[in-house]
C-alpha cells in the first residue's frame, strides 16, 4: 500500500512473521549531469532533409542512427542505472521479523489491511493466539519523517527485529538505539554520485532495546513507535543533519501530535473535492474481490469509479509537493535499483499525463514542480537545439531526467520526436488557463518563448505545399511502411508536431498580448501559423492522418495515438467547432481498438469522453480497472491494474492511474472549448443520482452540482472575481454572472 508526503514514501508488504517496507526518496537519482549533445549533428540536416524530400525515409534514419543521436551510452535503451543518464532508484528496505512465542509458524486469523484516502493512514491488522496486533503507518505531512506504531492490545507482546538493506551501494549498521544506511548511488563518471542516508529510531512503551550485528532487537514491548527519516544530497551536503533534525522534531512532538499534524496537512489538500455517483457508499467488500465483482456487474459498484478516482488524487499529493521534484513513471514507489525504464520524465505523453488530473481536480499547486523542472532544462536545450539544428531558442526530444537530459535519444526510432518541450510548454500553460495568475505567466513566458522560437527556426517549406514542416521529425514511438516495402519511423511534419506548435504560438501570442511584451516576435508567429499544415487531414479510410503522407502503419492498434494531440489534452480539435475532424477522430480511435498498456487505455478513454461518448469512456474504465499480476515489459495488449489499485502497464507505472483521475473528471466537467459544461460524458450507468463538489474549471471557477435521473437539478459556480461564465447544462447554453467570491 502506498505511502507518501510528496518527497518521503513508504511501501509496505503487511507480512505476519517478516515485513518488507520499501523506503523511497523522490530525490534518488544516479547518474549525473551530462553533455551528451554531439556538436555536429547540424552539418548532417541538409542531407537528411533530401532524402526525406526525395521519400528516402529509411536511408535518413539510417544517418539519425549514425550521427544523429546523443552521444554516449543515452539512457542505455532504459538500464541506464550505472551510466551517466542515471536511474531513479529505491532508498531501502525496512526488514522486521516478528516472533510470537514457540518459535512455530503463528496461526493468525481476523487479518485485514486498509489505506484511508482521506487520511492517508494504512493499517494492518491481525490477531494471533488471542492477541490484537495492529500496525499504523504514514508518511507525514507535519515533520516530515515516516511513523510506524506497533501495539498489541496486551501488554509486553511485541517481539520483533529491526533491520535496513539495499541490494547495492549501501551499508547499514547500529549504534545501540538506532540503525542508520548509508550510501553513494553510481554517477556513470569519474566524480562520486549521490549520497544518501536513512535512519530508523524506535520508541518503546515497555519492554526492551537491544541490538545484534547488523539488527536492532525489541522483546516485550507493548508498543513500538518507528521514526524514520532520510535525506539525500541532492539540494546540498549536511544530510546526516538534515536526518537528525527531522528525528529530533517528531520526538519532541510525540506520536500523537505528529498523527494529528499529519491528517491535517494532508487533508487541506485531499478534502477539496467530493464525488458521489448513486447510493453505494464505502464497501465493506475487500478491494480484489470488488474488482473481480466490477468486471461481472460494474454497474452494481458505482462507487469504485469514485474509490479510483481519489485513490488518484491521493497518489498525487503523496508524490509531489511545491519545491521538490513532479512524480516520475514510478510515481515515488520503487523497489529496484534498476527502475523499469529508469523510473525517469518520459515527454511523449507520460509525465503530462502524471499533471493532467492536477488542475480539474483542484491540486493546482502540485503542478508547479513540474514548470520548476522545465525550467531547469532549458539551459541545456539551448545546447541542444544549436548543436542539432543550429536553431535559437530551447528543444527537449523524448526523454528527460533530474540532471536536464534533452539530447535525442539514442535510436532514430523513438529518440528524434522534438515536440517534448512543446508538450511540456501546454502543461505549464494549462496552470495558467486554469488559475490566471500573472505573476506565474510572467514566469513561464521566457520558457514558452524559447520553445517557440526554437519551433520558429527550424521550421522549414515543403515545396509542394508551402507549408511549414518540422524535419526531420517522427509521430512518438510509431512507424510506418514505405512504397518500397520498407519500414521507417522518421518523416517530415507529423500531424502531432503541427498542432503541438499551432498551439504552442497561439499560446505565446496570448501571453505576450497578455503582458504587453515581444509585439514583434508575436507578429512573426502570427504569419508562421497561417503557412503551418492544417490542424488536421482526413485520410481516404475517414481516419485522421498521423503523417503528412497517408503512409499505412506497421501496427494499426500501436499504443501511441499521437495525431489526436489536439482533441485531448488540445482544445483545436472540438465536436462542435471541428465536427468533421471530430468524427476522423473517432474513426480513428474505432481502429486503434480499445485495449493497450494502462496509459494508452485511459488515453483512449480520455478522447471519448472529449467526444462527448460516456458509454465508451466507461467501457475504457473498466478495460482498465482489469487485475493481472504480469510484471513484464508490454507495449501492447493487456494492460490494467494490480489488486492494491496501482497501474500495471505491465509492470507497474503510475501514468495510467493518473490519467483515469482525468479522465472520471472529464466525463463530469469540462471547460476547454469557451464554456464550462456539466455531464458531458456520463455513461448510462451513472445517471440515477450523484453529487460533485470542489472540481475546478478554467478561468479559476470552482464547480459544484447534483444530478438526478442524467439532468442536472443543481448547481453553484465559486471565483475569486467577478466574471461572466458562459455554462451548458442539459443541453443548453445560458451566460452566468459570477459575483465576486
Amino acid at each position: 500500500m502506498p505511502l507518501g508526503n510528496g518527497r518521503f514514501g513508504m511501501m509496505p508488504d503487511g507480512g505476519v512473521n517478516k515485513e518488507n517496507i520499501v523506503l523511497n526518496d523522490i530525490t534518488l537519482w544516479s547518474g549525473s549531469p551530462q553533455d551528451a549533445n554531439n556538436y555536429g549533428a547540424y552539418k548532417r540536416l541538409p542531407e537528411i532533409r533530401q532524402l526525406l524530400l526525395e521519400g528516402k525515409n529509411d536511408e535518413a534514419q539510417a544517418i539519425i542512427n549514425k550521427d544523429f543521436v546523443c552521444t554516449g551510452a543515452g539512457s542505455g535503451n532504459g538500464n541506464g542505472a550505472k551510466d551517466p543518464f542515471g536511474c531513479y532508484q529505491v532508498l531501502a528496505n525496512l526488514n522486521l521479523q516478528y516472533s510470537y512465542g514457540n518459535g512455530q509458524q503463528p496461526v493468525f486469523t481476523h487479518y485485514k489491511r486498509e489505506l484511508s484516502l482521506d487520511r492517508a493512514i494504512a493499517k494492518t491488522i491481525y490477531t494471533i493466539k488471542g492477541v490484537t496486533y495492529t500496525r499504523e503507518y504514514f508518511c507525514s505531512f507535519g515533520s516530515d519523517v515516516s511513523v510506524i506504531r506497533i501495539t498489541a492490545d496486551r501488554p509486553n507482546q511485541i517481539n520483533c527485529t529491526v533491520a535496513l538493506s539495499r541490494p547495492e551501494n549501501g551499508e547499514a549498521a547500529v549504534d545501540g538505539k538506532s540503525i542508520i544506511l548509508t550510501g553513494q548511488l553510481p554517477s556513470g563518471v569519474q566524480r562520486p554520485g549521490m549520497k544518501f542516508m536513512t535512519k530508523v529510531m524506535p520508541v518503546l512503551a515497555g519492554g526492551k532495546l537491544s541490538y545484534d550485528h547488523e539488527s536492532l532487537v525489541i522483546k516485550n514491548a507493548t508498543s513500538v513507535t518507528l521514526y524514520i527519516s532520510a535525506a539525500t544530497d541532492f539540494r546540498g551536503p549536511g544530510i546526516s543533519a538534515r536526518v537528525d533534525s527531522l528525528i529530533k522534531s517528531s520526538l519532541r512532538k510525540g506520536y500523537d501530535e505528529e498523527r494529528r499534524e499529519h491528517i491535517m496537512g494532508y487533508s487541506r489538500l485531499f478534502n477539496r473535492v467530493s464525488v458521489q455517483i448513486g447510493k453505494s457508499g464505502i464497501s465493506t467488500v475487500p478491494t480484489d474481490v470488488r474488482l473481480h465483482n466490477f468486471q461481472q456487474n460494474p454497474d452494481a459498484d458505482t462507487a469504485l469509479p469514485v474509490l479510483f478516482y481519489q485513490f488518484g488524487r491521493y497518489l498525487s499529493i503523496c508524490s509531489t509537493r511545491v519545491g521538490l521534484l513532479p512524480p516520475n513513471l514510478q510515481g515515488l514507489w520503487a523497489n529496484q535499483t534498476q527502475t523499469p525504464w529508469n523510473g525517469d520524465y518520459h515527454l511523449d505523453v507520460n509525465v503530462e499525463m502524471n499533471h493532467w488530473p492536477l488542475e480539474v481536480s483542484n491540486l493546482s499547486e502540485l503542478n508547479l514542480p513540474l514548470t520548476k523542472l522545465v525550467e531547469s532544462i532549458v539551459p541545456n536545450g539551448e545546447k541542444t537545439a544549436k548543436a542539432y539544428y543550429n536553431a535559437r531558442g530551447w528543444v527537449a526530444h523524448v526523454i528527460t531526467n533530474v540532471w536536464g537530459f534533452t539530447e535525442p535519444g539514442e535510436a532514430a526510432s523513438w529518440g528524434v520526436t522534438k515536440v517534448g518541450s512543446g508538450w511540456l510548454c501546454n502543461n505549464l500553460w494549462q496552470h495558467y488557463d486554469f488559475t490566471g495568475d500573472q505573476q506565474y505567466l510572467k514566469e513561464i513566458y521566457p520558457v514558452l518563448k524559447g520553445a517557440a522560437l526554437f519551433y520558429s527556426d527550424m521550421l522549414i517549406p515543403d515545396k509542394q505545399t508551402g507549408w511549414l514542416l518540422t524535419s526531420p521529425s517522427s509521430s512518438p514511438e510509431n512507424s510506418f511502411y514505405l512504397p518500397n516495402g520498407k519500414w521507417a519511423s522518421i518523416c517530415e511534419g507529423p500531424t502531432i508536431d503541427n498542432q503541438i506548435i499551432r498551439e504552442l504560438f497561439s499560446n505565446v501570442i496570448t501571453a505576450g498580448s497578455l503582458l504587453r511584451i515581444d509585439s514583434a516576435f508575436c507578429d512573426s508567429l502570427r504569419q508562421k501559423i497561417k503557412q503551418l499544415p492544417p490542424v488536421g487531414r482526413i485520410g481516404k479510410d475517414g481516419r485522421l492522418m498521423e503523417w503528412l503522407e497517408d503512409y499505412k502503419e506497421t501496427d494499426l492498434q500501436h499504443r501511441h495515438i499521437s495525431h489526436l494531440y489536439a482533441l485531448y489534452p488540445g482544445k483545436l480539435i472540438t465536436t462542435d467547432g471541428t465536427p468533421e475532424l471530430a468524427a476522423a477522430c473517432r474513426k480513428t480511435l474505432e481502429a486503434r481498438g480499445d485495449d493497450g498498456p494502462s496509459w494508452s487505455i485511459v488515453y483512449k478513454q480520455l478522447f471519448w469522453a472529449r467526444l462527448h461518448d460516456g458509454n465508451h469512456a466507461y467501457l475504457l474504465l473498466k478495460h482498465l480497472l482489469r487485475t493481472t499480476d504480469r510484471q513484464d515489459m508490454n507495449y501492447g495488449a493487456g494492460g490494467g491494474i494490480y489488486p492494491d489499485l496501482l497501474s500495471a502497464g505491465p509492470p507497474f507505472q503510475i501514468d495510467g492511474n493518473f490519467g483515469e483521475t482525468a479522465a472520471i473528471a472529464e466525463m463530469l466537467l469540462q471547460s476547454h472549448a469557451g464554456y464550462i459544461e456539466l455531464l458531458p460524458a456520463i455513461p448510462d450507468a451513472w445517471k440515477s443520482s450523484g453529487q460533485v463538489s470542489g472540481l475546478k474549471a478554467r478561468g479559476n471557477i470552482t464547480v459544484n452540482f447534483n444530478w438526478k435521473n442524467g439532468r442536472i437539478i443543481s448547481y453553484h459556480l465559486y471565483s475569486p472575481d467577478k466574471k461572466t461564465v458562459r455554462l451548458k447544462v442539459n443541453g443548453v447554453f445560458t451566460n452566468i454572472q459570477v459575483t465576486k467570491g
